[in-house]
């Protein structure tokens, strides 16, 4: 085997785990979230599956002739790739709500046969390009660089670049066919035509479209979520925006001041007690726009500046959601931590905290200082008002509830008497401000729209001796309790 090709060969089987490594949760997410264990499975999982081909792939390289196998392998590890994406969504549902132990399976499943298959390649390689035991180190070394190598573009290539462009179906299809027709090319270059060629094309030809026709739960396949817009059969002008599978924001296409969810309830009462006329509000993240087009409609004037990290969502939000009809609205597209950063000091009256993968607020969203910088570009007297979701024993809410009062001397707590008791989970607004909040108001109007009992003052107690979270230490996904998503 000529040098370049062999370096070509182990570039490719490389970057193809690396590239399915990146996918895969993107793939599980619609089933078992969008979480720290998600990605850490996907790294282990992948690593693990490295290191088994690695070995057996030795054992068969001093075994059989690599001539023999190299460009089968590499043909049968892009139809495993191939068929990913329609394994996770026939037995995606039965890992819901299964916890760390069903997202390291779910992801097994979806990772393992393929990278195993494909990291039997560059051993396989390295024995055919050993001539002398004087050329050993050389030759291991050169080939392991560039397996590093074709990792490295695989990683890089697909989370700044591929991933922007492409849906994922059509990542893995691009991958797994340039993995089927190298890996034929490579066997008739290798060994010349044989019975075993048919039937790896066959493979390829049947998971292939497999893929292709395979109907997931995304309407959209967001660089983020996997999305879809749902209307309300109950409501004729309602629509449901479900982000991996969960119902992240409602909007009444005709009466924006309509609001579905008890949370913007919440945030809308807080925005109610805002001084008469027009208001500046910064929202961080977009979902379907709901309180924008809420805030246009009840305060006419108000300007909206949105921080959104995803690309698709203001497109789909538009598209379906009405979000052209919202006045004074702008959106920027970026991470709301780090754009946060560019906005003026004392810009505005109210800032909003409804950003969200899966159930989780991003970690570093949640920290000691991305509330600094929130209090920062508050006016005095402007108010942070954060929605969180937690079930008992609500470690997560008491943590970030402890955390405004690190940096707010007035915070309180908008969620049913039973969930502050930590008997059940939910939607938890809170709410902080260097000025008095008006408890009583918004008391009264909780309990107007049906509420009693749902705003409550006291927050050190509720907080008790949770941690601060600081960006030294923010382990958010740890602190929520592990729930299930819902079923479609």
């Amino acid at each position: 085997m000529h040098p370049r090709l062999a370096a070509g060969v182990v570039l490719l089987a490389s970057a193809a785990v690396l590239v399915l490594e990146v996918l895969v949760s993107r793939l599980v997410a619609p089933y078992v979230g969008l979480t720290l264990e998600t990605y850490t499975a996907a790294i282990g999982v992948a690593l693990a599956a490295i290191a088994a081909g690695a070995a057996l792939g030795g054992r068969l390289a001093d075994a059989v002739d690599p001539r023999r196998w190299l460009g089968l392998a590499t043909a049968v590890g892009g139809a495993l790739v191939l068929t990913a994406r329609p394994l996770v969504f026939a037995v995606g549902d039965a890992f819901r709500g299964l916890g760390p132990v069903g997202t390291v399976v779910l992801v097994l499943l979806a990772v393992a046969p393929a990278a195993l298959v494909l990291s039997l390649v560059p051993p396989g390689v390295v024995k055919l390009q050993l001539r002398t035991l004087a050329e050993t180190g050389v030759t291991v070394g050169r080939l392991s660089a560039v397996g590093t190598l074709g990792a490295l573009a695989g990683t890089f290539l697909t989370g700044f670049v591929l991933l922007s462009a492409l849906p994922t179906s059509r990542l893995l299809l691009v991958t797994g066919g340039v993995l089927v027709l190298a890996g034929l090319g490579l066997h008739l270059a290798l060994r010349g035509m044989s019975s075993a060629v048919p039937a790896v094309v066959g493979l390829a030809a049947l998971t292939g479209s497999w893929l292709v026709l395979a109907d997931g739960p995304c309407e959209y396949e967001t660089r983020y979520y996997c999305a879809s817009v749902e209307s309300d059969p109950e409501r004729e002008s309602g629509r449901v925006l479900l982000l991996d599978g969960l119902r992240h924001s409602y909007v009444d296409l005709d009466d924006p001041t309509h609001l579905e969810f008890r949370y913007t309830q919440r945030i809308a009462d807080v925005i109610a007690e805002q001084p008469a006329g027009p208001l500046d509000v910064l929202h961080l993240g977009l979902g379907g726009g709901t309180m924008p087009r809420h805030l246009a409609a009840v305060r006419p004037g108000s300007r909206s500046t949105v921080l959104e990290v995803d690309p698709q969502v203001p497109d789909i939000d538009r598209a379906r959601l009405g979000l052209d009809d919202v006045p004074d609205l702008e959106v920027r597209v970026g991470d709301a931590r780090t754009s946060i950063a560019d906005l003026p000091t004392d810009a505005y009256d109210v800032v909003v905290g409804d950003a969200f993968g899966s159930l989780a607020v991003p970690w570093h969203l949640t920290t000691r200082e991305l509330v600094a910088e929130v209090r920062r570009v508050l006016r005095p007297g402007g108010t942070y008002a954060l929605n969180v979701i937690d079930f008992p024993p609500l470690s997560f809410a008491k943590a970030e509830t402890a955390t405004l009062l690190d940096q707010f001397p007035h915070v309180a707590v908008m969620a049913p008497p039973e969930t502050v008791a930590a008997e059940t989970g939910g939607n938890l607004v809170l709410v902080a401000s260097d000025q008095p909040l008006a408890v009583d108001a918004l008391a009264t109007g909780a309990e107007t729209r049906g509420e009693p009992g749902s705003v409550h003052s006291d927050a050190a107690d509720f907080a008790g001796n949770a941690q601060v979270l600081t960006d030294d230490h923010a382990p958010v996904d740890q602190l929520l309790t592990p729930y299930a998503p819902p079923r479609r």
